[in-house]
């Protein structure tokens, strides 16, 4: 198994070819015209990946851009061969005439993740009613009662559990985190605030923000600063 990379290692490697590293996920979009000329940019990176494209690369067509990103199936991270793989991938986009760039355009989001935690006193009894009614499943080598869910399909946010010490009716138990770029964090906060939310704590910047909106329903921001040892 090849060695996952620090969260700084895999950043730097690729943040000047217009990926970004996003919850253990390298992530970059490609903006096109049509989904024609998507699947023209998904084919190329296909070939780009060779052999490693099935065990590495997912992708998302869309006539406005395609989505693409990079981490081994098996185990969660990022290793030096997907690094190398977003280096090839942009190289041979760039021969199309193509770029790969976080934040496809001025009117859209950045690449992002998001999560939903679910805070409970007793984990191991609600992670199953969660995993069965979401038809979730466990990451490769990752079912202790501490592991978050997946979707099968990688189409939706991963679900995981925040150990709770005591019941908290008067707070909500379910809240969203949303990772995004490192370099995105403080304008996705700004806006945040500028409509209406407010700052809960930012003890733990920039790992995370806790940010909550007017009645108090709370969501983090979350980077992959300040998590390294």
């Amino acid at each position: 198994m090849e060695r996952l990379l620090s969260r700084r290692e895999a950043s730097d490697a690729v943040g000047d070819q217009g990926w970004r590293l996003v919850l253990g996920t390298l992530r970059t979009c490609v903006p096109v015209g049509s989904l024609a000329e998507a699947a023209d940019v998904a084919t190329r990176a296909v070939g780009a990946c060779g052999a490693d494209a099935d065990e590495h690369l997912r992708i998302d067509l869309r006539s406005r851009h395609v989505s693409l990103t990079l981490r081994p199936r098996a185990f969660g991270g990022v290793t030096a061969r997907d690094t190398e793989l977003a280096r090839l991938i942009t190289a041979a986009l760039h021969t199309l005439g193509r770029t790969t760039t976080p934040h496809p355009d001025a009117a859209t989001r950045s690449v992002q993740e998001w999560e939903v935690a679910v805070d409970a006193l007793d984990i191991a009894s609600v992670r199953p009613f969660w995993k069965a009614v979401l038809g979730y499943a466990d990451e490769a080598g990752r079912h202790g009662p501490e592991d978050r869910l997946i979707d099968p399909f990688r189409q939706g946010p991963a679900v995981w559990f925040q150990q709770m010490t005591e019941p908290r009716p008067q707070r909500n138990r379910i809240h969203f985190d949303i990772s995004v770029p490192h370099d995105e964090a403080a304008d996705r906060i700004a806006a945040a605030l500028a409509a209406g939310g407010h700052l809960v704590s930012d003890e733990r910047a920039p790992a995370f923000w806790v940010l909550a909106d007017h009645e108090g329903n709370e969501v983090c921001v979350t980077t992959w600063q300040g998590r390294d040892p």
